[in-house]
Order: C-alpha cells, then structure tokens, then sequence
C-alpha cells in the first residue's frame, strides 16, 4: 500500500506544533509495517535542514491562479534520511518562505500547495493507494481530485483527512474561488460552508474517511466544533478517533542527546536528579523543591492566558514552596506579563521561544508537567513527559482524558475538571503534597515510565483505516 502525507508541517525540516511530530513520525513507523510504502509531501521552506539535506529534482512545471503563472518543482531528499521518502513543493514568490504560517496571503500559499502536488501527481501518473490529508491546509485535495478536470487521473483516489485541531479551518471568502484550479462550478455546495468557503469542512464532506487525533476528541466533536457540529454527526459513518503515538526513538531519555545526563527505569531517580539539579542550577532556581513545568504556545487554546495567576497565586499559596518553569512564546500579551512575573519571583524561570533542545532538559528534569488547556485534541507534551518520569497535571478534557488518569482512579497523574487558575492551582496543591510523600511519588514515576505510547499501536490503526 502507498501512502502520500499532505502536511505544512513535518519534524525535523519545519515544525511549529504537534502536527509536525506525527507527520514525522506516522510514515517512519508505517513503514516499518510489511508491504506499506509511506512518504511525506511538504512545501519548500528556507531552513537548516533543507540546506544541510541533498535534493534532486524530480518534476518542473507550471501551475496557474488566476490570471498568474507559477512554476512548480518538486524536490525529493536523496538518502531517505527520515524513514521515508520526503518530497518539499516549492513554488517561486509563494512556496519559499521562512516558516509556514504568518503570512497576508496564507490561503493563496495553501492553495498553491494542493494545486502544486495534484499537479505533479497527474503530470507524472503518480497514483497511490490513500492521499493522507492534514488539517485544513490540505483540505481541499479531496475536492479537487474529484471535481477539477485537470486532475482526471487521480479521480476514485482514496482520501483520508485527519483533524489535529478544529480550532482551524481556514475558511476564506468565496473570492478567493478565482485562484482554485477550474473546476465544475455545480458542485459548490461542497466547498461551502455559513457562505464561506471552509476547507475542513470540504475535506469531511469529501473524503473517503476521517479521524481525531483522540477518540475523546473526536467525541467532543459531535457537540462543540465551532459550528461544524451537523457536520460531523452528518458524515459520523466514517469517523474515526485514533490517539497519537511519540516517536520513542526521538523521546528516549536513555539515548537523547539533549540530555545532561541519560537515565531509563533502572536508574530514573539519580537520572531525574542530576537533570533536575543542572536545570535549577542554570535557572537560579532550587532543586530540593518541586518543580513544575508548562511547554508550549501562549494561545488561549493551551489555556497559556491562564499562567499568569497560576504563577502568582500559586508561589503565594504555597508560599513559595515550589518551583515553576515555563518555556514558549505567542500572544505578547501573556509574554509581557510572565517576564514582570520572572523578575519578581525568584523561584519562577521563564524561557521565551521554541528551543527544542530546553524542552526535553525540561520534560527531563521536572517533577510536574502542566497542561491547562481548553481545547486538547491529543496532547503530545503530557506523553513525552511520562516517558521522562514526569507526572502530568492536566485538564481532564480531549486526549488529554484518554491518557492521563487521576491517581484517585488508579491513574498515574492529576486531573482536574475546569480551565481556570484556581482549578490548576488545587490540583498542584495536591501535586506538592503527593512530591513530599516520596514512596507514592516514585510509585507514580516509574508507572509513567511503563506506559507504552509508541507509534506501533497508532501507526497498525491507521492501516487498518487506509484499508477499510
């Protein structure tokens, strides 16, 4: 079976959130699976890896929007270095630019993308077996291939759309119509959505099958989905809700090399401590204390807009008797007000912007992960943190309930029910006293680490969703 990937996004050539992570890791462990061939096909981006990776080119052409000719060329990396094969579309003017998103003209640049790679795939009799669409900037494919003469070929191709996040669809107004390729203009009604062209919903109308990054999430779907919600119920028959697996060859504490110093269950203590110790040490921040940690975009979303008074009120709280740890950036707003906060508490560091590296020390060296969010399609960080030792103290919302469960229920970590500083900061009250009694906290430790949420088990019920 070929698989083709369709993504902005892929870990290590351009990533901005989880999305990047599964496309990295979804193919390499697919094909680890006899008689699966899976590739990845991304846009072109001015980065390190590009630079650093050899590329042939393996197709030039041309593409139109509107009145304006693009070149297109598909450029595939010599050595398989990824697990797979990666294909990056460059187009000239709108597909080489710095990073994937942030720009006036993103819908154009999608779009472009989508044409690019149908373009390609006919031009040159490309047919495989499923064309995996992620998020809405890829929505539109299955559309396309069926509703636009110029992709013919590809017609009765099978498609697969997976939601990492319905917070974003993309939608657009219908003048942005004249830049799609031509296609019968009687099957609009498949485009729109409220008046507006919606590429998430499209792809739920048009694929063959879709699915959440989580069965809770995909639960939550069918009744809050940002008015998508008749939708889904719609077109439930082909629903799916399979749970993200981490590459555990990336997260393995026992080999990573952003590590001060490696550990596995054997010796996770003394690992944890000497991590912990280095962190602190750097941060001026105490290592006989517990240290919690927040990972991530300050979006309203990861409830980030929270951390302000989770930080306050939880150093008054516990009068100080514990340490907080934040790495990310996003709204300015929040950025502003946590860097006062770090120059009045000495026992809260802050780190501003995306340091890969940071993250894993952090995952490595904290005793707590925090997790707020509003909405939790999946959840990647509360993984990698078990995987680590770390407990995760979490909303019980989305991925987030279908791996950690309460320790009052069995579970090894913290849940609690509302989006709100004062319900996050009861449940780090709970965190502390359960830090201080040190049996029950290795107990917790070391069944985190015991938790398998490696890619095999994602990675067959994918297959099994391509197959039906």
């Amino acid at each position: 079976m070929k698989i083709f990937n369709l993504s902005m996004e892929c870990y290590p050539v351009a990533k901005v959130g989880g999305l990047a992570d599964v496309v990295g890791a979804l193919p390499k462990y697919l094909n680890k699976i006899e008689g699966v061939e899976a590739s990845v096909v991304m846009p072109w981006y001015n980065k390190p890896f590009v630079h650093d990776h050899s590329f042939e080119t393996v197709f030039d052409g041309f593409i139109h929007q509107n009145i304006h000719e693009f070149r297109v060329q598909v450029l595939k990396e010599r050595g398989k270095t990824l697990g797979f094969d990666l294909y990056l579309i460059k187009v000239p003017g709108l597909l080489d630019r710095d990073n994937p998103y942030g720009y006036w003209d993103e819908s154009q640049q999608f779009l472009a993308f989508q044409h690019g790679v149908l373009h390609w795939l006919s031009a040159m009799k490309i047919r495989p077996d499923v064309l995996h669409c992620h998020d809405y900037h890829t929505g539109l494919v299955p559309f396309m291939i069926e509703n636009c003469p110029e992709f013919g070929f590809l017609k009765g191709l099978k498609t697969v759309g997976t939601i990492h996040n319905g917070e974003y669809q993309g939608q657009m107004s219908w003048d942005m119509a004249m830049y799609f390729p031509w296609y019968r203009s009687e099957n609009w009604g498949l485009l729109d959505w409220d008046g507006f062209i919606n590429p998430l919903a499209a792809m739920i109308k048009c694929c063959h099958a879709f699915n959440a990054v989580s069965n809770g999430y995909m639960q939550e779907l069918f009744e809050s989905f940002r008015g998508l919600e008749s939708l889904v119920r719609q077109e439930g028959s082909k629903a799916y809700g399979i749970i993200n697996g981490i590459d555990t060859e990336v997260w393995d504490p026992k080999t990573d090399a952003f590590l001060d110093f490696n550990f596995d269950r054997n010796d996770v203590f003394t690992g944890k401590w000497k991590n912990k110790k280095a962190l602190c040490e750097e941060y001026g921040l105490n290592p006989d204390l517990p240290l919690f940690s927040f990972i991530g975009r300050f979006a309203g979303e990861k409830g980030a807009d929270l951390l302000p008074d989770i930080v306050e009120k939880s150093i008054h709280q516990t009068h100080g008797a514990l340490n907080i740890i934040i790495l990310g950036s996003g709204d300015p707003v929040i950025e502003n007000r946590l860097r006062e906060l770090s120059a009045i508490y000495s026992n809260f560091a802050l780190d501003l912007g995306y340091k890969e590296y940071l993250s894993h020390k952090i995952y490595a060296s904290s005793d707590f992960l925090l997790m707020p969010s509003r909405v939790e399609p999946c959840g990647l960080n509360q993984m990698y943190a078990m995987r680590y030792g770390t407990v995760p103290v979490v909303r019980y919302i989305g991925g987030l309930r279908d791996t950690v469960e309460d320790i009052s229920t069995g579970g090894s970590g913290l849940n609690f029910g509302a989006a709100t500083a004062d319900d996050t900061v009861n449940a780090m009250h709970r965190a502390v006293h359960i830090y201080h009694h040190r049996e029950l906290m290795d107990q917790l430790v070391i069944s985190n680490m015991n938790f398998d949420f490696s890619w095999e088990n994602s990675a067959f019920k994918y297959l099994q969703m391509y197959r039906r």
